[in-house]
């Protein structure tokens, strides 16, 4: 049976793909077993190991380290990965929050450094600044392209205490997404948001735990669950939507209360 969704022939860039179970690795994995080739990034060597196993799948992958802060790292990493695979169709920019190992450090804004503003804004926004720049231009000269950013709930739509920061960035990138979208759809690129909300990772904190059983279904999202949403906007079927935001959140958002039932 013909699959609904196929990537076959395109060349996918899938940013922030290091952990074996992150949203971006999982999003590597299903492009590729829906035909894609897919380019992984992450800032450490262990990509390496990550573009291996979906090579033992049959996927055609390779795993590229840089540094997406660094924008000469960027154009470099652009250059190469045109090199390597002739074109690209897909951009999936996840890169973030724990760029490089490092967490955004969280603390109450009034009490917040400028060091660690800047920090969280250029790892957040001005990361994914950089390196849908480095890539627009080949999705513009070929008059295809899908661009797909992980963003977040926090800053878009909801906040929490000690999280100015890093919903700042995460809501410029949805505002800047919307720009980039009316300035380059008439040549048939899209560009669009999906916005996690409590993950079940093997590093989620007992508070995250807490918030996902008292979401409406009553458990945090998998990585895997939040990678449809972007494979689905990074297809070609996704062909009529752009500058959107893509809640995937169990219906936490929807909800005024969000304690546990006590009716």
């Amino acid at each position: 049976m013909k699959s609904f969704i196929n990537f076959q022939d395109q060349v996918c860039v899938v940013t922030g793909a290091g952990s074996s179970e992150g949203i971006g690795f999982c999003t590597a994995r299903t492009l590729g077993e829906l035909g894609g080739k897919v380019a992984l990034v992450a800032t450490s060597q262990r990509i390496y190991d990550r573009a291996k196993e979906l090579q033992q799948e049959g996927i055609q992958a390779k795993g590229y380290v840089a540094d997406l802060m660094d924008r000469k790292q960027v154009e470099a990493l652009a250059a190469q990965i045109q090199a390597d695979f002739g074109t690209v169709d897909v951009l999936v920019n996840n890169a973030g929050l724990a760029q490089g190992g490092k967490k955004d450090k969280s603390d109450h804004f009034i009490d917040m450094t400028y060091e660690d503003w800047d920090v969280t804004i250029a790892r957040n926004l001005t990361l994914t600044f950089n390196v849908t720049k480095a890539f627009l231009p080949v999705m513009k000269e070929k008059q295809y392209g899908r661009i797909v950013n992980v963003s977040s709930v926090t800053g878009p739509v909801v906040s929490t205490s000690g999280d100015s920061g890093y919903g700042a960035a995460k809501a410029a990138v949805n505002g800047m997404s919307r720009a980039i979208a009316i300035e380059v759809g008439k040549d048939n690129i899209t560009i669009n948001n999906v916005l996690p909300g409590w993950i079940k990772t093997a590093a989620q904190s007992k508070r995250g735990a807490e918030g996902g059983r008292n979401t409406p279904l009553g458990r945090s999202s998998t990585p895997q669950e939040v990678a449809n949403a972007v494979v689905f906007l990074a297809s070609k079927e996704a062909s009529y939507i752009t500058g959107q935001d893509l809640i995937v959140d169990g219906g936490n958002v929807i909800q005024e209360y969000k304690g546990p039932d006590i009716f």
